[in-house]
């Protein structure tokens, strides 16, 4: 059923595309807490990773997929490379694309910037997020995690909570769990919320005991000061009080409801320190090893079609 040359967002994917790559990739997840070794489709193929903003978890399990999967794999100092000379984003991939890649995956601040990459380049690119657009494979990942913890991914109540307005990991969530069914809550002050975001088919509140009231999953999202250009909450402490989760507002959800985050962290903030590191309510760690699996999924999918 996969049949995109790229993976730019969530928007293109199809419904029963977005099974085939959480399906491969529940797989994938299962061999390695088997400690198998997978089979090696990428062997001989070159995986470049391009990284225009610094990320640990997002970079790191790229590598590791593609090493996994048997890919020759060469991450790009993007800080010490000629776009710091004034090199352009498009010269920048002119030079790359001469040098034949086969699995591109770039994270860049600005949004749209993966999508003109990819129609410059001849081979599969992934966007490992793209200023406030898409952060495709966190919502797969995401997605994965909620289907393994709740047995499977419609019809569920999932409230998303914090800083949409900054958050591309919002905004493909938003997209991939709309297709899958579900019923989506928009959590947080006025200020972090986007123009126009209630013509999208979601409940949107800036009450936590309503936006929380029996929802399956609670999924909380960083403060991304980096791309705020003001004052969007009066401090950090009263921001803690009315939206940080804490087990107080958590009785309001279910009472086997999961609690998620993208990563990485503000403890006090967005999350209690004891509720981020509860097992039995938790799933961050998780959503860390999914990521892998998933991103070892999309790139095998994306071989695939390019072989094919």
């Amino acid at each position: 059923m996969f049949r995109q040359p790229h993976l730019l967002g969530i928007e293109p994917l199809h419904p029963l595309e977005i099974t085939e790559i959480l399906d491969l990739a529940d797989t994938y997840a299962e061999s390695a807490r088997a400690g198998e070794r997978p089979h090696r489709p990428l062997q001989g193929l070159t995986q470049v990773n391009m990284f225009f903003e610094n990320s640990t978890r997002t970079q790191a399990s790229f590598e590791i997929a593609g090493k996994r999967l048997g890919a020759d794999v060469m991450s790009m100092a993007m800080q010490t490379s000629s776009v710091k000379k004034g090199e352009t984003l498009i010269d920048t991939a002119m030079t790359l694309n001469a040098m034949r890649p086969d699995l591109l995956v770039v994270r860049h601040p600005q949004s749209g910037a993966v999508d003109l990459l990819a129609q410059k380049v001849d081979c599969a690119v992934l966007n490992a997020g793209d200023g406030r657009h898409e952060h495709p494979t966190q919502a797969l990942l995401d997605a994965l995690t909620i289907r393994r913890e709740k047995g499977r991914l419609h019809r569920l109540t999932i409230a998303i909570c914090g800083d949409i307005a900054h958050s591309r990991v919002a905004r493909s969530n938003l997209i991939l769990l709309g297709k899958m069914e579900n019923r989506v809550r928009l959590v947080g002050p006025p200020t972090l919320m986007p123009a126009g975001v209630a013509d999208l088919g979601v409940e949107v509140t800036d009450d936590m005991e309503e936006g929380l009231r029996d929802a399956d999953v609670v999924m909380m999202l960083r403060l991304q000061r980096e791309r705020m250009d003001g004052a969007f909450i009066p401090s950090e402490r009263e921001y803690y009080h009315r939206f940080g989760l804490d087990a107080a507002k958590l009785t309001h959800a279910k009472p086997d409801a999961i609690v998620m985050h993208p990563g990485p962290m503000n403890r006090g903030v967005e999350i209690d320190g004891t509720l981020a590191d509860d097992i039995n309510r938790s799933v961050i760690q998780e959503q860390v090893e999914m990521g892998v699996a998933v991103r070892m999924a999309a790139m095998e999918l994306l071989a695939r079609n390019r072989a094919g």
